[in-house]
């Protein structure tokens, strides 16, 4: 559901349910005093002579033409838009998306759902705008045994335009571009390897803009955390071949067992990590943050023969940490938040592993997740247990080794009426991010936008009793999914959003990014 201008005469969001009726010719046909039947459409004419004046004296014989019979003014009942917060399902309801603010929508099943996934670099290109589209996921399971756990590579194809009623493609498109308004099934196509225990987070090597695909020779790396308070590092790229070529099988020595585990965390239980490459001149030397619920963070690099993981933890939270986040332009900074309610920024070349800087308390809650802009590297957002979103100015944060003191964010949304589960920046659009929360929602949000001055107090903003305002920065809406886990945006297909929930995963983009 789309937020659209006031004065559309469709920016009610409701969905036209109605269709048109055929309108019906109806006789009445009827016996008259002495019995005879007459035709009451009968126009023929005798001969040419016997032609009637219309005006003719009363006594004349003139066929009747009856009138037609109106349509009955009972309509199909309107399908109308559901805002959260304001309308409630009744038992016997549901949601139906709305495809019309749909550039493409698709549902995906799985065995077994997933908590955490990632998306995979591929070699089809960047700024895609052709469909069918393809795209590559990495994911791990809650399976309902340990031993039933799997890491996954995802493969989704055949991702076609939605399809919408009276749509006229062949206006916008060349002929050549058929294909892309064929109406088919996605495609899910995936390769697994076994996984000690249900998969927490996952997280894929960061590879640079426009890089392509490394050889099948040529590792690429994804990191797990495990339930059982480990972390694996696994080479996935034989997984993604597999799915490309057909016949090709992966060696299992490579693949089936984790590249390195990293003990550190003891057997404590996380969900923060965050890759980093050290530099774009040598994205080779790659850099893992790992943060655990008993507040530890550590940190794990690269080197020529493999890992290694460093013994020394990063402790200034007291409560488990929940997200961690590089810096995207500083290369030995990052962020992290915490259930202590607070978003500590560190440095690891200071001193004694303390974070040089925070924002304590950033929310009345557990903060639950962060995301750092990679356009505009001042501005980071966060989404606490609160359900409230808050966007920081970073330049706004007490310098390191003066006294700390809380800024006021300079956004704050409250849209959601139950925890943020998961947060993202657009990857190019700096004033644009998701989120997602407990309340089955997925939001997509523009700063950029903003209340003109005379449409404030006018009729157009006012909002009905019983009913809730709608911030001018929410642009879109989409539902239809139990209990969202993560969302991420798609890199190499502009605007398009992947989300995991318990019943699967979608994959949509909107008219409104």
């Amino acid at each position: 559901m789309a937020k659209r201008s006031a004065t559309d005469p469709s920016s009610d969001g409701l969905v036209n349910a109605k269709t048109p009726r055929c309108s019906e010719r109806r006789v009445d046909s009827s016996v008259d005093d002495i019995g005879e039947f007459e035709d009451a459409w009968e126009d023929e004419l005798e001969s040419d002579e016997d032609v009637v004046d219309a005006d003719a004296p009363d006594g004349m014989d003139v066929d009747e033409v009856l009138p037609a019979v109106e349509e009955s003014e009972e309509q199909p009942h309107q399908l109308e838009a559901f805002i959260p917060g304001t309308h409630v399902l009744a038992k016997d309801e549901i949601l139906e998306p709305d495809d019309s603010v749909y550039i493409m929508r698709h549902s995906m099943d799985v065995t077994w759902s997933c908590l955490s996934f990632d998306v995979l670099r591929d070699n089809l290109g960047d700024e895609r705008q052709r469909y069918p589209a393809t795209a590559y996921v990495v994911a791990g399971t809650q399976a309902a045994r340990a031993d039933q756990n799997e890491l996954s590579v995802f493969k989704m194809s055949s991702l076609h335009r939605t399809q919408r009623d009276g749509d006229d493609d062949g206006e916008d498109d060349d002929d050549d571009d058929e294909d892309d308004t064929l109406d088919e099934d996605a495609v899910l196509e995936f390769r697994s390897v076994p996984h000690n225990g249900g998969v927490n987070r996952v997280r894929a090597q960061p590879l640079p803009p426009s890089t392509p695909l490394s050889p099948v020779s040529q590792p690429y790396y994804t990191a797990t955390w495990a339930e059982t308070g480990k972390i694996y590092i696994w080479d996935i790229r034989p997984l993604i071949e597999s799915l490309d070529v057909p016949g090709y099988s992966w060696e299992k020595p490579r693949t089936n067992k984790p590249t390195f585990t990293i003990t550190s965390h003891s057997r404590a239980e996380g969900f923060a990590m965050d890759w980093a490459a050290s530099a774009a001149t040598n994205p080779s030397a790659l850099r893992l943050l790992t943060g655990d619920v008993h507040s530890k963070i550590y940190l794990t690099t690269s080197t020529p023969s493999g890992f290694n993981a460093l013994t020394q933890p990063f402790t200034s939270h007291t409560s488990s940490v929940e997200d961690i986040q590089w810096s995207p332009s500083e290369p030995t900074v990052f962020a992290s938040c915490s259930a202590d309610h607070s978003i500590q920024i560190w440095d690891v070349r200071s001193k004694g592993r303390r974070s040089v800087t925070g924002i304590d308390p950033a929310h009345q809650s557990d903060v639950n997740v962060l995301s750092w802009n990679a356009s505009t590297d001042y501005l980071l957002i966060s989404g606490g247990d609160d359900g409230i979103i808050k966007v920081w100015d970073l330049r706004n944060v007490s310098k390191p080794g003066l006294p700390r003191q809380v800024p006021a964010p300079v956004a704050m949304f409250t849209w959601h009426n139950d925890p943020i589960t998961s947060i993202e920046w657009h990857p190019t659009e700096d004033s644009i991010f998701a989120a997602s929360g407990a309340d089955d929602q997925v939001t997509l949000w523009d700063l950029g936008v903003e209340q003109d001055d005379e449409e404030i107090g006018s009729s157009m903003n006012e909002t009905q009793k019983g009913s809730r305002e709608i911030p001018p920065q929410l642009l879109f809406v989409h539902q239809g999914q139990k209990d969202v886990k993560e969302i991420h945006w798609h890199p190499q297909i502009p605007g398009a959003v992947i989300s995991t929930a318990l019943d699967g995963f979608n994959i949509f983009k909107t008219i409104s990014v």
